[in-house]
């Protein structure tokens, strides 16, 4: 029976990978994927321009997987901070079963003389830290919006790059790492823009004594501003 169309645009991407984990990425050559799937090259070009394209596909697919996460009820219910301690993570989880080959073509996006490859990669990143954005629900504007892009920009190579030598189960320094990351990203926002203000209610025993601020997991910041203002009662 004849694949559909998104059904053979993935094989011809599974195939590739599957290649490589035999070999390598830098082995993988598209006349291989098109004999071993029964057809030809322009079949491969109606879907994929070059090899590199194959690359794009790969993480489109992580990108894919970090979205649907973010449709759910639970991950709603989640703190900012978690939400994206969760995406980062599932785009991660996404390429682990091929961890190896992952490492293999983004080592050859960055070999010299590769800028034609390397100024597109810039760009996915970006497009990918922008869905990572809009999945979290980010609502920052101006200059606290770049600062978080450039934030979270700068945690997610991180983590990507710590993953990818990470053999520790389920990735697990992997994780520590992130929320390592995200932690210190939080102290810097209190640093900058100064920490929220403690909303716990007190009563008027405690009232009477000036009370130390506890910042907790849920506090507001850059990377981990609620969703939308919270509704305070007037006073007077």
């Amino acid at each position: 029976m004849k694949k559909s169309k998104p059904e053979l645009r993935d094989t011809i991407v599974d195939t590739a990978v599957v290649i490589a984990e035999c070999s390598s990425w830098e082995a993988v050559r598209l006349f291989d994927v098109a004999t071993q799937l029964n057809i030809s090259l322009d079949d491969i070009r109606l879907y994929f321009r070059e090899k590199e394209d194959l690359v794009d596909a790969w993480f489109d697919r992580a990108d894919g997987q970090m979205l649907k996460a973010s449709e759910t009820v639970a991950f709603l219910s989640l703190s900012p901070r978690d939400r994206l301690q969760h995406l980062i993570m599932t785009w991660l989880d996404a390429l682990v079963t091929h961890r190896k080959v992952t490492r293999q073509m983004i080592g050859a996006k960055l070999e010299p003389g590769h800028l034609h490859i390397q100024i597109p990669a810039i760009m996915r990143i970006s497009r990918t830290v922008q869905w990572m954005r809009e999945a979290a629900q980010r609502e920052a504007t101006f200059v606290r919006r770049a600062l978080e892009e450039t934030a979270l920009t700068t945690i997610y190579l991180a983590t990507f790059t710590y993953w990818m030598q990470d053999t520790s189960e389920n990735s697990q320094r992997t994780r520590d790492f992130l929320e390592h990351k995200l932690l210190l990203a939080e102290s810097l926002d209190h640093t900058i823009y100064g920490a929220p203000r403690n909303e716990a209610t007190v009563d008027s025993a405690e009232q009477s004594e000036p009370a130390p601020e506890i910042f907790t997991k849920t506090e507001s910041s850059p990377l981990t501003e609620p969703i939308a203002p919270r509704m305070h009662a007037k006073s007077g």
